[in-house]
Formats: structure tokens, C-alpha cells, sequence
């Protein structure tokens, strides 16, 4: 093997970790959501879009193949945009409203 195509290797392995690890860290932030939620005793939504955001992560069949984690963390930014909106906080009462 000459010289690029090494280097070439070695960034595409560097780029594919540094993915890999997003796609963990918001795997990490979905799950602390979840826990906020049910520790305040929220909703969480349906739980599919919980454990279906997680196993698409984690199972080998993606739309992408695996070494591509872009598909993984999009499923997971909307799992956890789904949480997030059910946090929304209520509006609260003016003093209009109390007269």
C-alpha cells in the first residue's frame, strides 16, 4: 500500500470514530431525557420511539451501512426532538386572567 492510500484510510477510520461517538453521545442524551421525564413524572411519548430509536443504533440493518452513522444519529436527533416536546412548558396565567 503506498503512503495516500494509508492516509487515506486513517482519516476515513478518524471521521467514522468521531461519528460513531456523536451518535453515542446523543444515544447518551436520549436516554437522560427519558429519565428527567420519567423522574418528573412527564409523559414520555410512545414508548416505540424510545427502544425503536435505540435499536436502530444498535441492530446491523440501517439504510446506511454501519460504518456510515449518519442515518443513526438522524433517527436519534428526532427521538429525542419527540421527548423534547412534550417538556414544553404551559403557559402560565396572567393577572388578567385571575380577575
Amino acid at each position: 500500500m503506498d503512503s495516500s492510500t494509508t492516509l487515506l484510510l486513517i482519516v476515513a477510520a478518524v471521521v467514522a470514530a468521531l461519528v460513531l461517538a456523536v451518535a453515542i453521545g446523543l444515544l447518551i442524551r436520549l436516554v437522560r431525557a427519558r429519565r428527567t421525564l420519567r423522574r418528573a413524572g412527564l409523559p414520555t411519548g410512545p414508548r416505540w420511539v424510545f427502544w425503536g430509536a435505540v435499536l436502530y443504533l444498535v441492530l446491523p440493518t440501517d439504510l446506511l451501512p454501519d460504518p456510515v452513522y449518519l442515518d443513526d444519529i438522524g433517527v436519534l436527533l428526532i427521538a429525542l426532538r419527540s421527548l423534547r416536546s412534550l417538556r414544553t412548558p404551559r403557559p402560565l396565567p396572567s393577572e388578567a386572567d385571575e380577575v
